[in-house]
């Protein structure tokens, strides 16, 4: 009996779908592109329930005729290929024909289209790659797609969606790679009602200073270099604008966002010794290079490319931005004490980079960091947490209950400006004093997100943070949890925010606008943890807050950490899952000498 058949159209579409369109990210990208390859110069994206409601891209391009605009939804249908060679000059964003179908298999979509010349639109409306109307309408030259309730008949494929801040931050993210490759165009985005950018055509560093805000354009270097097989142009930025998310990169080849580890490795080799190791350099690079030397039909997604030459490539990458940095003298300066040194990572930054000339006015700058260092903790930080003194805990063995940890009263000694020292009954222990303070401010955050709000201490002058405009719609989304642990966080419109005050209990000795910028990159590596609001708000808030290593610590600030980690809940495990300390027994110590 024959047993193999052809799937019907509408179930392949489904399955395509499953690879093209993950999320309503993915429907952004698929028809931002299709109006970029129409020759738009104006395209408004408008988003509503981070796109799970409504995806609307406007553009005025070239518009479809009526043949074409009942086509397009057809699978494997094109305008980018006639024959199997044309494989290999591509430089259109689409090509494969699967986008439309997919989206029209798993949504109601409406497309509005007119050719320029022609007095009336065509309108198709289809669902489940169901045609339901054909007809002519009034509408602008170009073309609107409204893409609603996505999955609507996938309802297992809906279920896997994540909340509305992950799904939009993801949709902001289509939106700047797309608005990096094309500056020229004048792109808009809207999340319900609410303009979040409004970018017009501009040069790329205008773009990227559009998007990130103004505090980079300092910090942009160019890169330019050109040889027979590639050139290569874009920006990087100064190791001191470097963050712990990888978010902030971008390479295009002939002006497609890719993604490639590879070359990835290539620009953080080209920063070496000027990166701490877990921080990422910013870059938005342009590689363009013969389509005949590219495959870029790896994945229905287009994001993976080969190259013919790719090693060739990675070593003109990284020598290209070796001599960016050298060229505008972004070197790390060497006459600074070690201490300070250490030091810089008390704020939380990645460390001042700058031309030698300002050499000695940092030299003077770096030595006020340590104003202050020999104050202690206030005693309001114990506050919320009962304190177990070491003189109050017994001499069981540690794998007791909070209060069974075998202590021995002696002074903590801090070491590299990172650990504390603490001798117990068994030998000694080691705590990371990050790590460690991280968990203490996780468990007090969540007690006080679930309990009443926290008091705040106002600033004598207020402090104005300016953002880009997707990391303004993230503070908003979370400013209500922000507020309740004490901060004094108020909108001022557009994407400025202004700080009136910060948590009453607490000691921060970076500034406020910094701490609301880390708090917002915290934000953004959390946003996929499967975990409520209020976790993953006080989880962010624990590693911006933490005092950092490198940061001088008195005997009475390292026991406060020290009592307040061990009436902890859990002790053991920062929020990240590092581990708070560790410990020595004595035959240990012995082994290690007689090894």
């Amino acid at each position: 009996m024959d047993i193999i058949q052809l799937l019907p159209d509408a179930i392949a579409n489904q399955i395509a779908a499953g690879e093209v369109i993950q999320r309503p990210a993915s429907v952004v990208k698929e028809l931002m592109e299709n109006a970029v390859d129409a020759g738009a110069s104006w395209i408004q994206v408008l988003v509503r329930q981070a796109g799970k409601q409504l995806v609307q891209v406007v553009d005025n391009g070239s518009g479809m005729s009526e043949t074409d605009a009942r086509l397009c939804f057809e699978r494997h249908a094109t305008s980018k290929i006639r024959q199997a060679d044309d494989l290999f000059h591509i430089r259109t964003k689409g090509f494969r024909g699967e986008a439309l179908a997919s989206i029209a298999s798993v949504a109601q979509v409406e497309m509005k289209t007119r050719v320029s010349g022609e007095e009336l639109a065509n309108l198709i409306a289809i669902a489940g790659s169901r045609v339901d109307k054909q007809e002519y309408t009034q509408a602008p030259e170009g073309t609107s797609f409204a893409v609603k309730n996505l999955f609507y008949n996938v309802p297992a494929r809906r279920n896997f969606l994540k909340s509305d801040p992950v799904e939009m931050r993801h949709i902001v993210e289509e939106f700047h790679r797309i608005a990096i490759a094309h500056p020229q165009i004048s792109m808009d985005l809207y999340h319900q009602e609410e303009a979040i950018y409004r970018l017009p055509a501009q040069n790329l560093r205008q773009r990227l200073v559009a998007i990130f805000g103004k505090a980079i354009n300092e910090k942009l270097v160019p890169v330019e270099e050109e040889t027979n097989i590639v050139r290569m142009h874009g920006f990087i930025a100064k190791p001191d604008y470097a963050k712990k998310s990888r978010g902030e990169q971008y390479f295009f080849v002939n002006q497609r966002f890719i993604k490639s580890p590879y070359l990835n490795h290539a620009v953080k080799s080209a920063y070496e010794q000027l990166l701490p190791e877990d921080h990422h350099p910013f870059y938005a690079l342009f590689l363009e290079i013969d389509p005949e030397r590219i495959d870029v039909n790896v994945h229905p997604t287009k994001t993976e490319i080969k190259f013919q030459e790719e090693r060739l490539i990675y070593n003109l990458l990284k020598a290209s931005i070796k001599h960016a940095l050298g060229q505008f003298q972004v070197v790390p300066t060497l006459d600074f004490e070690a201490e300070g040194l250490q030091h810089q990572h008390q704020t939380g930054r990645s460390g001042h980079f700058m031309p030698a000339k300002e050499t000695v006015a940092a030299d003077q700058n770096w030595r006020k960091l340590y104003e202050g260092l020999q104050d202690p903790l206030p005693g309001n930080l114990t506050d919320p947490i009962p304190i177990i003194r070491p003189s109050q805990a017994n001499h069981q063995d540690a794998s007791g209950d909070t209060a069974q940890w075998g202590w021995e009263a002696k002074e903590p000694v801090q070491i590299l400006l990172s650990y504390i020292l603490v001798p117990i009954k068994s030998g000694m222990m080691l705590i990371d004093q990050q790590a460690a303070h991280e968990r203490i401010l996780y468990e007090q955050y969540l007690e006080q997100l679930s309990t009443a709000e926290v008091p705040s201490q106002r600033a004598l002058f207020p402090a104005t943070v300016e953002l880009n405009g997707g990391d303004a719609h993230l503070l908003k989304e979370y400013l209500a949890k922000i507020n309740q642990l004490g901060f004094e966080v108020e909108e001022f419109g557009g994407n400025t925010f202004i700080v009136h005050g910060l948590p009453a209990q607490l000691h921060f000795s970076d500034e406020p606008t910094h701490l609301v910028e880390q708090l917002l990159e915290e934000l953004k590596q959390n946003r996929d943890l499967k975990v409520d609001v209020n976790e993953k708000v006080a989880r962010s808030l624990a590693v911006s807050a933490a005092c950092k290593r490198g940061t001088r610590l008195s005997a009475l600030e390292m026991q406060e950490i020290i009592d307040q980690l061990f009436a902890c809940e859990l002790p053991f495990k920062s929020p990240a899952g590092r581990n708070c300390f560790i410990t020595l027994e004595k035959n240990k110590l012995e082994r290690l000498f007689l090894s």
